[in-house]
């Protein structure tokens, strides 16, 4: 595999991004596309209200660009493509609908959930064209085991966690730009050892366009990306992990946004079951800024968290 075919698709992804920066920031602003905060959050976010959002639109059309140029037209291409911009446009959906509505909820879950699944299972159905396999290897192990068809089923409730995880750990300015530059990072190496071509372009374009974003995203933040980008992002790592056959290594790899969700999930739950909140505020992140972490001390050690874990996942890849 060409090392600079990879390359080049993150290098013009990230120029992209960045030019269309200044493109789309003012144009969202005219259009008074402004963020609505939380009022039950932090404090210091309410100063983000009115701040930009739907920038996810900057990072789809980035990494397609570039993506579309250095790719081939497999069908690893189409399921990558219906896997990112499939649940990127559920995200635009609902973003444009809280913006239109000035509300803090867009789409209801019942339309979010119809959305999601109408994707994932599109993407079942071009997994089961191309013959992809139904196993599922344990990581830093030989052993694997068939799911037969419920792998199906599986590959539905992973694109559902994995997309929806990444989207509560988009709360703080430059989080989840640069977790998931991280995590798309382990996975071009993984798809690169895997000869995953379509799958180590997609997640380099994919580095290139989260960086570039990250120009304009780091705190103090001139645009969020929204559900635009968060589900977009998600739906993308969801299928890279399917595609090289590390569904599993996804925990590890993507663990920052594991914690993220497990923590919403012992949130919810501790306070159904006993009227009690185990954290100030869930996804996790908002806990520490609310015991009184800065918003650049959560999001640097959030990322060398993000780093820490991708380095044992890919160990564990390797060793296997």
């Amino acid at each position: 595999m060409d090392i600079k075919v990879i390359l080049f698709a993150l290098g013009v992804s990230f120029l992209l991004a960045v030019l269309l920066g200044p493109l789309f920031i003012p144009l969202l602003r005219r259009m008074k596309f402004g963020q609505e905060v939380r009022s039950d959050g932090p404090q210091s976010h309410l100063k983000k209200r009115g701040t930009p959002t739907m920038g996810g639109i900057i990072i789809m059309l980035a990494f397609l660009i570039s993506f579309l140029k250095f790719s081939d037209r497999t069908m690893e291409f189409w399921v990558l493509l219906t896997a990112s911009l499939g649940f990127g446009l559920v995200g635009f959906l609902d973003d444009y609908i809280k913006i239109a509505f000035k509300r803090s909820l867009g789409l209801t879950a019942r339309q979010k959930l119809a959305g999601q699944l109408l994707f994932s299972v599109l993407v079942c159905v071009m997994l089961y064209r191309m013959d992809h396999s139904t196993a599922l290897a344990v990581p830093g192990t030989g052993w694997s085991f068939d799911l037969g068809w419920l792998y199906y089923p599986f590959v539905v409730l992973m694109l559902f966690a994995i997309s929806n995880a990444v989207n509560f750990t988009d709360g703080v300015d430059g989080l989840l730009s640069g977790t998931s530059a991280v995590a798309f990072a382990a996975f071009t190496l993984v798809a690169l050892q895997a000869t995953e071509h379509e799958s180590a372009v997609f997640s380099a374009a994919m580095i290139g366009a989260v960086l570039g974003f990250l120009v304009y995203n780091a705190h103090p933040a001139k645009v969020f990306m929204g559900d635009t980008g968060s589900l977009g992002i998600g739906g993308g790592i969801a299928a890279v992990a399917i595609l090289t056959k590390t569904e599993l290594l996804f925990v590890i790899i993507g663990g920052v946004f594991v914690i993220e969700m497990v923590s919403v999930i012992l949130q919810v739950g501790s306070f159904k079951l006993r009227g009690k909140r185990i954290f100030k505020m869930s996804p996790i992140h908002h806990h520490f800024e609310l015991s009184g972490w800065s918003e650049w001390k959560v999001v640097t050690v959030f990322w060398a968290a993000g780093l820490l874990l991708a380095a044992v996942g890919l160990a564990l890849q390797r060793a296997w």
